[in-house]
């Protein structure tokens, strides 16, 4: 027993100063940013307090809305688009074979690069003039499909949930390769017996074995495209006429452009707040699929 209580006290210090790290640049910026969300505050002077001011004025702007729903775009596309193409290239990538380390590299080599990096390849693929994009519809008699990718409002946040999509692939399908490596050979041998193959052995005993790694890859899908930003603003930077303004642009344009600290110090908080919601129901959703 004192054994155990000097392992627990070791561990405790051993993590408190990552804890008082992430307490310091983390936690207090937070409920920081929160509190100045309630004042009208140009950062520097004095900082006027005024309610929720600025949260009413966010609730009834309607670029804040478009920023929302273009958000939910990118939410969606990379929930769809991420996680199962992720998880299908673990399948096939699952046995360490030398073709298989390629393959991962080549699939993670995207999340290496710097989004700056990523953004501005993909804003020469999209450019109507010379754009790889248009180039190969030309080429293959498409002509009719080509068009300014980044500057038309009705494809313009499809065409950029790709290149988003594309950077987030990698990490998501290491995640799945190391839980499906800790499946136990004893219950893929099993099912095998049983007659579970392809398709059937995935849903009835592959899915439920991993389901939890699932869970977690759906809430840093979740999370991570709510803060999407890097690529939209190297690439369209919110335009044209805010079509492609996200929450995270929204809120660095209010802050920064045109000094409003703690106009954009509620929009963080209401960013904060969306992403607990959509964590929260796909916490509901997971667990009726699990049940």
């Amino acid at each position: 027993m004192p054994t155990a209580i000097r392992s627990k006290g070791f561990i405790v210090l051993a993590l408190l100063p990552a804890l008082l790290l992430f307490l310091l640049f983390v936690i207090v910026p937070v409920f920081w940013s929160a509190y100045y969300g309630f004042f009208n505050w140009k950062g520097l002077g004095e900082a006027k307090f005024i309610g929720f001011g600025n949260y009413n004025e966010i609730l009834h702007d309607p670029i804040f809305w478009r920023a929302l729903r273009n958000n939910l775009i990118i939410v969606v596309s990379s929930i769809i688009g991420q996680i199962p193409i992720a998880l299908i290239l673990a399948l096939l990538l699952l046995k360490n074979s030398f073709f298989s380390r390629i393959i991962r590299s080549a699939v993670f080599m995207p999340m290496v690069l710097s989004t700056v990096v990523v953004g501005l390849i993909w804003g020469y693929i999209y450019n109507p003039q010379f754009g790889l994009a248009n180039k190969v519809l030309e080429i293959i008699g498409l002509e009719s499909w080509t068009r300014a990718w980044l500057s038309d409002p009705k494809v313009n946040m499809f065409a950029i949930s790709i290149p988003i999509n594309w950077s987030n692939i990698g990490p998501y399908m290491v995640i799945f390769i190391a839980a499906l490596q800790n499946i136990s050979p004893e219950i893929n041998d099993a099912a095998k017996i049983d007659g579970a193959n392809g398709w059937k052995k995935l849903i009835q005993v592959t899915l439920p074995m991993i389901w939890g790694t699932v869970v977690v890859t759906l809430v840093l899908c979740i999370s991570g495209s709510l803060k999407a930003f890097d690529h939209v603003i190297v690439m369209t930077g919110g335009g044209p006429a805010q079509s492609t303004e996200l929450l995270a642009t929204y809120m660095y344009n209010n802050t920064f452009d045109v000094y409003r600290y703690g106009y954009g110090s509620a929009v963080s908080t209401m960013i904060m707040i969306i992403s607990a919601l959509l964590i929260a129901i796909n916490f509901v959703l997971t667990r009726r699929k699990e049940s």
